[in-house]
């Protein structure tokens, strides 16, 4: 079991897969990746396969191996190359008791310049953060927001960094991380309020999901400190909306928001990956057409990317919007 799990996890480190999937499909298992939003089918396993499969991973994951029905998370490290790769697993049984495990695997932020088509945009995040208030990113799941963020943070030397997350996307020794646990009443509002008696320079907060959390993210920006999180939304200007709609004064947004990043992981012509954003400093936020999605910007940087022939002419069109 040990040699089929090696091939299944190099094969997705080589893919920069960010997920794995152990499906029961009919009287089997497939074992799938997800690169780039799309799914790749690696192999197939027998039935019993797969469930020796699950169970080996549930049990390095320190996860129940009676329990097939529940929802069940763990976490596990993957030796790849003298590399460790943290992995988060997460397993549930369907109605006729069949088990199914997806593995989240946490790349690391090395070279991460190179995963840019514009360095200079990320250079001007960083300039941003500089003036503290609160920075936001925004994008499709597996998109690089995380990395983002915690490579922002980690410009800034020997300060106190916090990271409040649902659940602990990357591994950093050098910030104190705490995991949303709901059970224990320890949502985002309420760790939040905790995290501000800490005094931290820098909070990284995984997500802004409701109104309390926005308004705690806001305070501690206006306060001084600089705060870096993600919004569900589906552009750059959406962001906005998506604040007012939780019911966020605009003012004190204008006041407390020093940044909006919308971004997108586009595959290139060479087989990699690579991040462009959408940008928004708060001077640029004005009056806007609700049909409004992307900036002109937006477009003149897919075209060069194009132009460049860093991208296909399929995915400069399909990218249009967003």
């Amino acid at each position: 079991m040990q040699t089929k799990l090696k091939a299944i996890m190099d094969a997705a480190i080589l893919h920069k897969a960010s997920d794995i999937y152990i499906w029961p499909v009919s009287q089997d298992y497939q074992v799938s990746l997800r690169v780039l939003n799309e799914r790749l089918e690696l192999k197939r396993l027998s039935f019993t396969e797969g469930q020796m499969l699950i169970n080996f991973l549930k049990f390095q994951a320190n996860m129940s191996l009676s329990e097939k029905r529940r929802p069940q998370l763990g976490s596990w490290h993957y030796l790849y190359q003298n590399q460790t790769f943290y992995c988060r697993l997460s397993s549930v049984g369907d109605f006729l008791g069949k088990e199914s495990l997806v593995i989240r695997v946490l790349y690391h932020e090395e070279g991460l310049l190179r995963g840019y088509f514009f360095p200079n945009q990320l250079t001007k995040i960083e300039q941003e953060a500089r003036k503290r208030g609160l920075i936001l990113f925004a994008g499709p799941m597996g998109s690089g927001k995380t990395t983002t963020m915690y490579h922002v943070a980690k410009q800034f030397g020997e300060q106190y960094v916090l990271c409040i997350e649902d659940p602990i996307e990357m591994y950093e020794p050098n910030f104190l991380q705490l995991q949303v646990n709901k059970k224990a009443q320890m949502g985002y509002p309420e760790l939040l309020k905790l995290a501000l008696r800490h005094r931290p320079d820098i909070f990284i907060i995984g997500e802004i999901r409701d109104g309390k959390t926005a308004q705690v993210a806001l305070n501690a920006a206006l306060s001084g400190h600089l705060v870096l999180s993600t919004v569900h939304a589906q552009s750059v200007y959406g962001v906005w909306e998506r604040l007012r709609s939780l019911g966020v004064d605009a003012e004190l947004l204008r006041q407390g928001l020093q940044m909006i990043n919308y971004q997108r992981l586009l595959p290139t012509k060479d087989g990699q990956q690579k991040v462009l954003f959408d940008q928004l400093k708060m001077e640029d936020i004005k009056a806007h057409g609700k049909t409004k999605v992307m900036t002109e910007k937006w477009g003149d940087n897919l075209a060069k990317c194009y132009q460049n022939g860093w991208i296909s002419r399929e995915i400069w069109q399909k990218y249009q919007a967003g």
